[in-house]
């Protein structure tokens, strides 16, 4: 399988658990034992189309290194940033998680040390100076302990995988933030092989080669594919004229009205994906959207989007649910189907235990 070079980043999770990162000595220990110094939990969204990856490479823009130049810039110094999960050049996140060490210096008086920054001034400031890089924004930050690590804290990493059905050309609006699969997909058909798939198995089948991971072997808590909406949708002039019928109902007789519609939910699925009604001229026909969602601790070298590949196989109907056990127990990667695209993957949510 050949790959751009810049792909060559880890993408899903930093490939085991168990994998030693290359981790700043002074960052982790010295710092660490100044009660100046405090360790913040950075949540991070970004479009990684215009990305090399989430980990800092010495010759290409990634997530980190412009994340690492806007946190220099506000305290005034280098820093080090240690991110929970790698991911790979396109790949996006809608939160990724990262921690940093900040001690304050004061800029007047510079062998002063001050109180460290509230984490809403860390967000607003350090967002201040990524506003010429539109595609990376911190969401969230939180003060932790000087020994909370961002990666082996993980307790759970979520996934979303975005496909686009249908013949039409993928709009504007969706290129680099889904696959594009012009073929119609059988989500009952990908549903059950799904239920192959989940659970606890050598996952060696799906593991790419140059994974660093000590073991193949994987607990899958959670894979599944539904059938959604379309991002960037909005109501047409039927739609909205029900909205305002429901609406008028639910204001004439509050008390016994009897459409049990909700008024945001009024957007039909099988409205959205009708492919072969006239929609008239300059309107574009929907795709349907299918969303797969895989749910780990860790995951092994492009474990997602190969999954999603073989997924994607059985939709189309190149491969039947016996494939996919067969390409399961042969625990060799040269059985999988090609490998999904980067742009359709997203990083969807790292879960931590913040309760202390």
């Amino acid at each position: 399988m050949i790959e751009d070079s810049k792909d060559r980043v880890e993408e899903e999770s930093g490939c085991d658990e168990n994998r030693p990162w290359k981790i700043s000595k002074t960052n982790h220990n010295s710092k660490a034992m100044n009660g100046k110094v405090q360790r913040y939990l950075v949540a991070i969204e970004y479009i990684g189309t215009h990305f090399s990856g989430s980990q800092q490479q010495p010759t290409h823009r990634t997530v980190i290194g412009v994340l690492q130049d806007a946190f220099s810039k506000f305290i005034g110094q280098p820093i080090s940033i240690t991110s929970s999960s790698r991911t790979d050049a396109g790949v996006h996140a809608l939160s990724n998680v990262c921690h940093v060490d900040i001690e304050r210096i004061s800029k007047r008086k510079p062998d002063e040390v001050l109180p460290p920054h509230e984490p809403a001034v860390v967000r607003r400031a350090v967002n201040h100076f990524l506003q010429h890089d539109s595609d990376v924004t911190i969401i969230d930050v939180r003060c932790v302990p000087s020994d909370f690590h961002a990666r082996y804290k993980a307790l759970e990493r979520t996934y979303f995988y975005r496909l686009l059905s249908g013949p039409e050309p993928l709009s504007t609006f969706e290129k680099d933030r889904a696959w594009h699969v012009p073929e119609e997909l059988n989500l009952r058909a990908m549903q059950e092989a799904c239920r192959v798939l989940v659970g606890h198995h050598d996952f060696s089948s799906f593991r790419a080669s140059g994974c660093q991971a000590k073991s193949p072997i994987r607990t899958l808590d959670e894979l599944n594919v539904c059938e959604v909406i379309p991002s960037q949708y909005f109501p047409s002039i039927e739609e909205r004229e029900q909205h305002n019928k429901v609406s008028d109902d639910l204001h004439g007789c509050p008390s016994n009205s009897e459409t049990g519609i909700p008024l945001g939910s009024l957007a039909s699925i099988d409205k959205v994906t009708t492919l072969s009604e006239d929609v008239g001229f300059g309107k574009r026909r929907s795709h349907r959207c299918l969303v797969v969602t895989a749910r780990a601790r860790a995951f092994l070298y492009h474990q997602v989007r190969l999954l999603v590949g073989v997924l994607k196989a059985v939709g189309t109907g190149n491969l039947t649910i016996s494939d996919v056990e067969r390409i399961l127990n042969a625990k060799d990667v040269t059985a999988a189907s090609p490998m999904a695209p980067s742009c359709g993957l997203y990083l969807g949510e790292v879960k931590y235990d913040l309760s202390s």
